[in-house]
């Protein structure tokens, strides 16, 4: 029998991260976020900054990922350096999974372990609430304006949706993806967590 695992997707400042935490401790399960990045970081030999460049931000590759690449000369460090890492997070995230259940926060997990038939959560939310929260969370020397706020929520949404395209083919945050759509404008991740768990605790025979 697999183990039993929850993916969480998420639109920055909707609190999906928080939202996976509180699962995961409501669950007894194991939680795997930021964990990835530094597990990749110690099999590659880069340093985390860069792999999380790398995995979040700024895919470097002349074509997706998801199409045949046995063409394509691999002569270019960085190209060899961004298969390195995708592979090294294909492995992490499947060797995660196999362990025990869990809940993962991003990194395309709902699309590596498809085969595993994960739930697959995605946390989004409407912009007020999201530049609320990310106010709550800036350090206290930041002083954005809503509107540079705002810019900022949507460069990271657009960078997180061409990550997902990029190694998927498929279509960031849209709901034939997902099994459960969350929006934490109408329901804290806290309130979320706790009826979601609820909910799913007899799958874990709790």
């Amino acid at each position: 029998m697999s183990n039993f695992i929850i993916t969480v997707g998420r639109e920055f400042g909707s609190g999906g991260r928080e939202l996976g935490r509180r699962l995961s401790e409501d669950l007894g399960i194991a939680y795997y976020d930021r964990q990835i990045i530094t597990e990749i970081a110690k099999r590659t030999s880069l340093s985390e900054e860069y792999v999380h460049q790398i995995i979040e931000h700024k895919p470097y590759m002349p074509f997706p990922i998801t199409i045949g690449r046995s063409f394509y000369p691999l002569t270019d460090p960085v190209v060899e350096q961004t298969l390195a890492v995708y592979n090294e997070q294909h492995n992490i995230i499947r060797e995660m999974a196999e362990k025990s259940d869990c809940v993962i926060v991003g990194r395309c997990a709902d699309f590596i372990l498809r085969d595993l038939h994960p739930l697959r959560i995605f946390v989004y939310s409407e912009m007020p609430a999201r530049i609320k929260r990310c106010r709550e969370k800036a350090p206290e020397h930041e002083h954005l304006s809503d509107a540079a706020l705002k810019k900022h929520i949507l460069k990271i949404d657009k960078e997180r949706a061409r990550y997902y395209a990029f190694y998927t083919d498929a279509k960031w945050g849209d709901r034939l993806n997902y099994d459960l759509c969350i929006n934490t404008a109408r329901i804290s991740p806290k309130d979320a967590a706790a009826a979601l768990a609820d909910a799913l605790k007899s799958k874990l025979g709790q």
